[in-house]
């Protein structure tokens, strides 16, 4: 290793609103953070059409726009970019040494902000009406399906969370499951049952999407018991199948609950090596927002700092 390596303050892996806040925070307090945004850069929002619910945009903006506008701001302050994956990381010892394909960077603190993925439903006409009537976030996009009928495909709390929060908006909600009972805790369950506008059409599942060029207008649904195939007309299909935690790159290192996502010390970004932090939805199975993702970027860049000055 070159001795004469140029040490980072922060190095930041992952570019959504978590990882962009802390870059303006961490580059605001002098650290001069060099953030690895990967080469789909900007994380969840980058399928996200319209952003009604981010503070300070009275209109509105899409999810792209919202992050350009972080990355400019986090840019105007000294942060650099390489739009790059991480390969591999190393923590064992500081400086922690990350990757990007054979070139090595040595940081004395990291922020890992790499979010989570929504699993799909995996059709291959999935992709052609993601944000035109599919989406993976009923809190996000509700809003936009109002007095039309929906579906929810899931049998999990989030499903019934979000099977009634679409109660709200859509005239009427079909909760869509592959077998005969709910893995929802039996509240959450017993909730989406008793609710006047929920249907549940059960041992079933989304064998294709129907549409035209303005979006989706339909589904087609096979009974998993039978085989039997029908179509349903829906103005919206929401997808609530769970998220996966990008953490693969960190599972030798870090500790991370069953689901993948890494733990850190309660009421902070500490994760369980000093000098290792960890933001947004990569730590966050509850939230999930933009808003709460920047947030805790907010807080990793401010420990980062502090235990940074603690460890010179």
């Amino acid at each position: 290793m070159n001795t004469t390596q140029k040490v980072e303050s922060c190095i930041i892996i992952g570019s959504g609103p978590a990882g962009l806040t802390s870059a303006i925070y961490s580059a605001r307090a002098r650290m001069e953070p060099l953030m690895i945004e990967g080469e789909e850069a900007g994380g969840q929002l980058m399928i996200t059409t319209e952003v009604e619910n981010y503070p300070g945009f009275d209109h509105g903006i899409t999810g792209p726009n919202l992050i350009a506008v972080m990355r400019k701001q986090a840019e105007r302050f000294g942060t650099r970019f390489i739009t790059k994956n991480v390969s591999k990381v190393d923590f064992s010892e500081r400086p922690f040494k990350v990757w990007v394909g054979k070139d090595l960077h040595l940081a004395q603190t990291v922020i890992i902000s790499t979010g989570a993925s929504a699993k799909w439903l995996g059709l291959p006409s999935e992709k052609k009406f993601m944000n035109r009537g599919i989406s993976a976030c009923a809190t996000c996009d509700g809003a936009f399906f109002r007095n039309v009928e929906v579906g929810i495909v899931g049998g999990g709390d989030t499903a019934m969370e979000e099977a009634n929060f679409l109660t709200r908006f859509a005239s009427k909600v079909y909760v869509i499951h592959r077998r005969d009972s709910f893995r929802a805790s039996k509240i959450m369950a017993e909730r989406t049952l008793k609710n006047p506008k929920i249907e549940v059409i059960w041992n079933t599942e989304v064998a294709d999407l129907l549409g035209d060029d303005k979006g989706l207008t339909g589904v087609m649904l096979k009974n998993t018991v039978t085989g039997e195939t029908h179509q349903k007309n829906l103005g919206g299909l929401f997808v609530a199948i769970g998220h996966k935690p990008n953490t693969d790159l960190f599972k030798e290192m870090l500790d991370r609950d069953e689901n993948g996502y890494l733990i850190t010390q309660k009421g902070s970004t500490y994760t369980k090596i000093p000098g290792v932090f960890a933001a947004g939805d990569v730590a966050d199975h509850v939230y999930r927002q933009a808003i709460t993702a920047a947030g805790t970027g907010c807080m990793a860049a401010i420990d980062a700092e502090r235990w940074l000055e603690a460890n010179q």
